[in-house]
């Protein structure tokens, strides 16, 4: 097969599935390694495919692009684990406490799984799968009913009426991108409502989000950044944007470095 054939397949299976790894396509094409890494490098110069750490994911266009799960999945995967581990230090036993639907906070569940006694009230069926498939008795999962958005999470008016009256601990809150101006935000419309009554349903808000969600802004604000009162963020996040974020946000944690304690004063960075 020619490489511009192949390079065509496989842009193909990227906008047909979202995202694509370099060990499926070695396997699929029986080329090296290298030889897809090149096409990848190809499609990306295009701006055809955008490429990540082991394959490659379709491109986002604009504030209302909402890319699949199967897509958020392989972005920034250390990262992500990382603020996972970090995030699990904020969660104890017999604690209600709720997870939006996200990759990052999907990453968290599967940390969660041995935390006894636990309640957990999500909008997201990957999330409400980890717990289901850990099988762990003393745990409670509320999964939201609703319309099913690109990244599996369940929105809209019988979501919001089914969150209304669920008060818990802690919210844990993955977005889409989060700025000065506009906040925190989500590419859906539909979305929004549903996410922005999640944030309020918890004495403390923590939102877990990648360096790579700062200025990044979606169509709709779901809450504004002095509504957090942590951010769990990685070490890749630039000094400028930990000032900025550290004069909205109580407490900012950065995932190299052990879950501290008690919160510090408004603007203090960990």
């Amino acid at each position: 097969m020619l490489a511009q054939q192949r390079q065509s397949r496989i842009a193909e299976r990227v906008h047909r599935t979202g995202a694509v790894r370099v060990a499926e396509l070695v396997d699929e094409f029986g080329v090296s390694d290298m030889t897809i890494r090149r096409d990848l490098e190809t499609l990306a110069e295009r701006g055809l495919v955008a490429k990540v750490h082991g394959g490659a994911t379709a491109v986002d266009f604009g504030s209302t692009s909402e890319p699949g799960f199967a897509v958020k999945q392989v972005r920034q995967e250390a990262e992500k684990a990382a603020i996972a581990e970090a995030a699990t230090g904020l969660v104890g036993p017999g604690q209600a406490i709720a997870l939006s639907a996200g990759t990052t906070t999907w990453t968290l569940a599967h940390r969660l799984t041995d935390v006894p006694d636990l309640t957990v009230v999500t909008n997201s069926v990957p999330v409400a799968d980890v717990f289901y498939k850990s099988g762990r008795p003393d745990q409670t999962v509320i999964l939201t009913g609703g319309v099913r958005t690109p990244s599996d999470a369940l929105v809209g008016p019988f979501a919001v009426a089914s969150l209304e009256r669920v008060n818990v601990d802690t919210v844990f809150l993955g977005v889409h991108g989060m700025s000065a101006r506009a906040g925190f935000t989500t590419p859906n419309l539909l979305e929004a409502e549903t996410v922005a009554t999640l944030a309020e349903k918890g004495r403390r808000l923590v939102v877990l989000a990648d360096h790579t969600k700062f200025d990044v802004v979606g169509i709709a604000t779901v809450a504004a950044l002095s509504d957090a009162d942590v951010i769990v963020t990685d070490t890749g996040l630039g000094e400028e944007a930990r000032k900025i974020l550290a004069e909205h946000v109580e407490r900012i944690v950065l995932s190299s470095t052990t879950v501290p304690s008690p919160p510090r004063r408004r603007g203090a960075t960990e």
